[in-house]
């Protein structure tokens, strides 16, 4: 069984790489760099060890920080990017639907941020609102340890709907430069063995809305994960670290009895591990979609906010529900919330986040003889850690299940930990292929607690 939106994409990236890291994963937290130069004095040194580093921008001081073009900072209780006066029109043809429609755009780019772990990969995400008639575009463009540039990748083209006063939410293929390539949502050195990292980057976001209207999207935050996981098949066992059980109260949904339902979002609720997990943390932060967002799907269904989320997150030139920014956008539409995607070192890091009251949506893929109680084997699947028992074992709800009550699950340890940590693995045929390395999705409120901030702030995130 294999239940997940990424599979596909995910064995081509690590057969482009050669190589699928895993090891312990240390986060840093650092400042902004206004340039492609050392950091400020103050600013967090890289962890001994530390593979992985995520950096976002949401203050206003951020945004004020970045180079703009028809482009408003906007200040407040969650500051923000808005169109102010257009930088020009243009015409986008979507590959989609074939419609070609005028544009007006506008642009931010972010300061170049200079990575205290040089990369193989890196991952964009953000938040943002896109009422219809808007949306957005993420890019990313990385100076290389050899001096040279990457061009401006894209990372996404987003809107929260699919109406037909919109764009249809996609990825972009066939993005290279013979250095490095983006898959889906991930950018990867080509060859890491040569020794090439990205060293620096920048992000761009363009700003769409209808011409002659004054509707914009606002953009809340706007971040990258780079990483650089070592090979590995085994990680190195953690040792429990909370004092005793911990577990949220985190709602549970199968995806498996949405079986056959809306086939065209990635073939039915069988692949949709991801939204259906993103889903559960929603609910558990106290969000719902509308009546109005419902209406569309067959009221003899139930759970139809997991059709909800499947559409909402649905990649239609990936064909799945499994882009990992995708997912953290679709959260972050509902009020005040927030959603990053990064990459963990630990289970000690899950053990951190769950006593700050932060659950935490995990990737992993495994053979079914390799984690006890699953039932099943996967090439990639999305499952949400709520918590752990007194003996340090994973509490997870795990969406491949026959119904909800069956969600809540009890992993092993020392199984779990290397089943999400590693990303070098064997299938079912004895062939090496790729693990995620730790990949999370973190979902919180635009104000957390301060038990919350300081966990959070441990990982870059703020």
């Amino acid at each position: 069984m294999t239940s997940s939106g990424f599979t596909p994409r995910r064995s081509v990236l690590a057969a482009a790489l050669g190589v699928a890291g895993a090891a312990a994963v240390q986060m840093t937290s650092t400042a902004a760099a206004s340039g492609p130069v050392p950091r400020p004095a103050g600013s967090a040194a890289k962890k001994a060890g530390a593979t992985a580093e995520y950096h976002g921008w949401t203050s206003h001081a951020d945004w004020l920080a970045g180079a703009a073009k028809g482009v408003r900072a906007e200040a407040g209780a969650r500051p923000g990017i808005v169109i102010s006066r257009p930088a020009g029109t243009t015409d986008y043809t979507d590959p989609h639907t074939g419609t070609k429609a005028a544009w007006e755009y506008a642009t931010w780019t972010s300061p170049v941020r200079k990575l205290s772990v040089p990369a193989t990969e890196a991952i964009v995400s953000w938040n943002a609102r896109t009422p219809s008639g808007t949306w957005i575009q993420a890019e990313l463009k990385g100076t290389y340890s050899d001096g040279s540039a990457t061009p401006w990748y894209v990372m996404g083209r987003w809107a929260s709907g699919d109406g037909t006063n919109s764009i249809r939410r996609t990825s972009v293929d066939d993005q290279s430069d013979d250095k490095s390539s983006v898959w889906t949502d991930t950018l990867a050195v080509d060859d890491p063995a040569s020794g090439l990292r990205l060293t620096a980057y920048q992000l761009r976001l363009t700003l769409y809305r209808k011409p002659g209207t004054t509707r914009t999207p606002t953009v809340w935050r706007i971040g990258a994960m780079g990483s650089d996981v070592p090979d590995r098949f085994e990680v190195p066992a953690s040792e429990p670290s909370l004092p005793k059980a911990r577990e949220l109260a985190v709602p549970r949904y199968s995806q498996e009895i949405h079986k056959g339902q809306y086939p065209e979002y990635d073939n039915g609720g069988e692949a949709w591990c991801s939204p259906t997990s993103s889903q559960m943390i929603i609910e558990f932060w106290g969000r719902k979609p509308t009546a109005d967002d419902l209406a569309w799907v067959n009221p003899d269904y139930a759970d139809p906010q997991v059709c909800h989320a499947a559409r909402a997150t649905f990649d239609y030139q990936y064909d799945g529900c499994g882009n990992w920014p995708f997912n953290a956008a679709y959260a972050a539409t509902y009020r005040d919330m927030q959603g990053v995607v990064t990459r963990l070192g630990s289970l000690t890091d899950l053990e951190k986040l769950i006593a700050a009251g932060i659950p935490v949506i995990t990737s992993q893929s495994f053979l079914k003889t390799e984690l006890d109680g699953a039932g099943y084997g996967t090439a990639g699947h999305l499952m949400t850690v709520i918590g752990f028992t007194a003996t340090g074992d994973v509490i997870a709800n795990d969406p491949a299940s026959p119904d909800n009550p069956a969600v809540r699950r009890v992993y092993k340890r020392r199984q779990w930990e290397n089943i999400w940590l590693r990303t070098k693995r064997y299938n079912a045929d004895g062939k090496v292929v790729s693990g995620t390395g730790g990949v999370c999705y973190l979902y919180f409120p635009a104000k957390p607690t301060a038990a919350q901030r300081k966990v959070l702030k441990e990982y870059g995130i703020r």
